[in-house]
């Protein structure tokens, strides 16, 4: 078990590094990909999901009371900011429809676990962000379908229903299973929580190599439009979740966690509905994989500027707490 924890723990840590050089691989060399059957996408997504349901407690739901505020403000910037964006960048660039649906269907989808894990290494506030992406999640069933409908409309026909029942099937259950067993067998559970990222990121690293392969001559052929597209949704992302933290306010801890919550999206889920919700949209999976290598990338990067910053601030607001 030691070992499985600490080749984890490296796993985790340089996540960013590990999915760039399986993505290339995949990209350029597809047949290293292909292997893995398109079929087990949605499977491994709720790995994923599930491993996410095993590291929630109630307390990270009971946080919408105690900090309904806090929560308000992740929910609404998430849902608002970036489909908004997606919409914004698609028009101004003008995507096709495949590439605008998939860039939407990034923007409506919820944070994913990647979030916390940047946020935690960002020396950010945890157990908001974790409190943000389960509220999200669960909110995603009704808002995710609803706000690409609604942006989406006019250009291509949105299969709602497929939406809502791929995200209960792929996320909801999961989560809701992992979250059960963690309530009843917590004290067993928490003897693998440490291991879990291992397992996140090999599915996830499964899941990027076989869309990306069976999309690279795809992929190659958007050219650099699309990379641009999905890198300015990420970064201004961050940014408009760094700026809100800094009018309303918050403290560093909260700014880090808002800022990563909203620039980091679960892409992997926005892949899988772009295949379910527009079967006839080839291109539509290809923000979505793309997104996937490069948020994780650029949220390495973050989090070590992140790191260095507001711990100052937090350390001289220290005596003056005492003082008083």
């Amino acid at each position: 078990m030691n070992i499985l924890q600490k080749i984890s723990n490296f796993v985790g840590k340089f996540m960013g590094i590990i999915v760039l050089i399986l993505a290339s691989l995949a990209l350029f060399i597809p047949k290293t990909g292909l292997w893995i059957s398109l079929s087990w996408v949605n499977f491994l997504l709720m790995v994923v999901m599930f491993g996410m349901g095993l590291t929630l407690r109630i307390e990270d739901f009971k946080l919408v009371f105690t900090r309904p505020k806090d929560i308000l403000i992740g929910c609404l910037a998430q849902f608002i900011i970036m489909p908004s964006l997606a919409f914004l960048l698609s028009k101004i660039f003008g995507l096709d429809a495949g590439l605008m649906a998939g860039v939407i269907l990034v923007g409506t989808c919820p944070g994913g676990t990647a979030s916390n894990v940047i946020t935690y290494l960002s020396k950010g506030d945890l157990a908001l962000s974790v409190g943000m992406t389960s509220v999200n999640t669960l909110l995603a069933p009704l808002l995710t379908p609803a706000i690409t409908y609604l942006l989406l409309k006019t250009t291509v026909h949105v299969d709602v229903l497929a939406m809502f029942l791929s995200i209960v099937k792929v996320v909801i259950i999961p989560i809701g299973l992992g979250f059960l067993i963690n309530k009843f067998f917590g004290k067993f559970i928490q003897k693998l929580v440490e291991i879990l990222p291992l397992v996140s990121v090999t599915a996830i690293c499964l899941i990027l190599m076989t869309i990306i392969a069976n999309n690279s001559a795809k992929i190659l052929s958007t050219g650099a439009i699309v990379f641009v597209v999905v890198i300015l949704h990420n970064i201004l992302g961050f940014g408009c979740g760094f700026g809100l933290g800094k009018i309303l306010r918050l403290t560093p801890p909260k700014i880090k966690a808002l800022s990563i919550e909203i620039g980091m999206q679960n892409s992997g889920l926005a892949t899988s509905l772009a295949a379910t919700a527009f079967p006839s949209l080839a291109m539509a999976t290809v923000p979505g994989a793309i997104f996937s290598v490069w948020h994780n990338i650029s949220g390495a990067i973050l989090a070590s500027a992140y790191q260095r910053w507001g711990v100052e601030e937090e350390a001289g607001e220290e005596p003056e707490k005492q003082a008083e």
